[in-house]
């Protein structure tokens, strides 16, 4: 793979719109004080859609630029276009709320838009440094939308919250690339799967020091995915942090952090997967157990949406831990998968609004089919899909994670996996329950935003329609994970 000449930044043209967009906006939105957010939001949704088509229409050869620190490819084009897809699906998910709150300020889709650009960068890493640059470009924004209700107690305590551990796990990935550097001497990912490919003996091998490195920056990708026993800060910020912000969190920062993990583990450490594999599957076991048990007791839906989301980053791992083309395939479906069914989740719990109030708690879901039956199925949907029932998007997603195990010899994770899986749909199918068979609470206020409800029915129609359609994710993620392996 040869490198391109460091000016040839047409590799890096949507994230190059980006950055200009943002910068312009910010410009617009100090200018126009009092209908900003009018004006900046629609722009930044645009942006984020148009970069997202120059992705799908780019060239997808892999293309080194920028010292080697850049790489574009098809694995990196098939999540910026999910990861762009997510973040526009969030503005438009926090209008009504920003706006009831009265919260609108033109400063969210911006810090959004350039969350998107950290992002986009990060799944393109081709070095240790551009791995953290892009981390925190994609972190330093997340912290202020974690306190962006700064008037709410709940939502300043999040903010502190996430900042000081996520600086913490900053610290450790930083120290653990630092160790990585100090004992092979290279910043590149193309140099270390040099340096680590077998050798006569035909079994590659990492250093002590090296492999102290790994696992530290191992134990900051896994703060950024919220996995066990990194994901004490999710429940508390998932909770106290405002609704959309949470929905945003819940989606395309994961789905940057798993392509992160990704290309780092497959590429630079793929020849000496049996180092980290076992990291990965306790990672994995531990998130879904975790997932399974600790969201049984819970009454406020957005903290059993965190206790979900850590347990489906656990059923993620699992085809991360097989190490093979056909676990990273199946890990980037899961992933697409996953973002659909949590913004349509999200998307059904911004319509819990009474007299103007948001509601957090799932017993003021009960009766709601007889309050408003489309509301109520589409909860079902997102619930039994969530849960992997079959023949909803979320049980193909499970399938083929276990799959990629099972042929990878991990046969106990995916027993362990799906065990897990049933666990985990008690709490589901109790939202179902409430739904369709208890006495019905107050009724909700009747929805009033049409973004939220073209959110709510594209993610439910796709939700329902993979299975009638699943070709081109599916041809265009076996692209993406050919593109990974070296």
């Amino acid at each position: 793979m040869d490198s391109q000449p460091a000016f040839d930044v047409i590799p890096a043209l949507p994230e190059l719109l980006l950055f200009i967009a943002g910068l312009l906006l910010l410009v617009l939105g100090s200018l126009r004080e009092r209908d900003a957010a009018r004006l900046v939001t629609p722009l930044a949704i645009l942006s984020l859609i148009v970069a997202a088509f120059v992705v799908i229409g780019g060239d997808k050869t892999a293309a080194p630029i920028l010292g080697g620190h850049f790489v574009h490819d098809s694995f990196a084009a098939f999540l910026k276009v999910v990861i762009l897809a997510g973040s526009a699906a969030s503005i438009l998910l926090a209008q009504g709320y920003l706006r009831n709150q009265d919260l609108d300020r033109f400063e969210y889709p911006l810090l959004i838009l350039f969350a998107s650009l950290g992002m986009c960068m990060m799944v393109s890493a081709n070095s240790l440094l551009a791995l953290y640059m892009a981390l925190e470009l994609q972190s330093l924004p997340l912290y202020v939308m974690a306190a962006f209700n700064r008037d709410q107690l709940r939502s300043t305590e999040a903010g502190l919250k996430y900042f000081v551990l996520g600086a913490l796990a900053s610290g450790m990935l930083l120290y653990g690339c630092s160790l990585v550097y100090g004992f092979t001497g290279t910043l590149s990912f193309t140099a270390l799967a040099d340096l680590l490919r077998p050798g006569e003996t035909g079994v590659a091998s990492l250093g002590i020091g090296a492999l102290v490195g790994l696992v530290f920056v191992a134990a900051g990708l896994a703060f950024k995915l919220s996995a066990v026993p990194f994901h004490m800060w999710t429940p508390d910020v998932y909770e106290g942090a405002p609704t959309p912000v949470t929905a945003f969190f819940a989606a395309a920062p994961k789905v940057a952090a798993v392509g992160l993990t990704l290309r780092v583990l497959m590429q630079p450490f793929g020849a000496v997967a049996g180092e980290w594999q076992q990291i990965i599957v306790f990672i994995s076991v531990a998130s879904m157990l975790l997932g399974a048990f600790a969201a049984i007791g819970q009454t406020n839906i957005k903290r059993l949406l965190a206790y979900s989301g850590i347990g489906h980053i656990g059923f993620a791992l699992v085809g991360l831990a097989a190490g093979t083309e056909r676990g990273v395939y199946a890990v980037l479906i899961y992933m697409t998968i996953y973002v659909v069914m949590t913004l349509g989740t999200f998307a059904a719990v911004l319509m819990m609004r009474r007299q103007g109030r948001y509601v957090e708690t799932i017993d003021d879901l009960a009766g709601l089919s007889r309050r408003q039956p489309m509301l109520a199925l589409a909860f079902a949907i997102f619930m039994f899909s969530l849960a992997g029932i079959p023949p909803l998007a979320g049980f193909f997603g499970k399938l083929y994670v276990f799959m990629a195990a099972i042929e990878a010899g991990l046969t106990p994770l995916a027993v362990i996996g799906v065990l897990a899986s049933v666990v985990g749909a008690y709490y589901y199918l109790r939202i179902v329950k409430l739904i369709y068979f208890d006495a019905p609470a107050e009724a909700f206020d009747r929805p009033d935003r049409v973004e939220l409800q073209a959110v709510l029915g594209v993610c439910a129609v796709l939700v329902l329609g993979f299975i009638l359609i699943p070709g081109p994710l599916l041809a265009t993620a076996q692209a993406a994970a050919a593109a990974l392996m070296p």
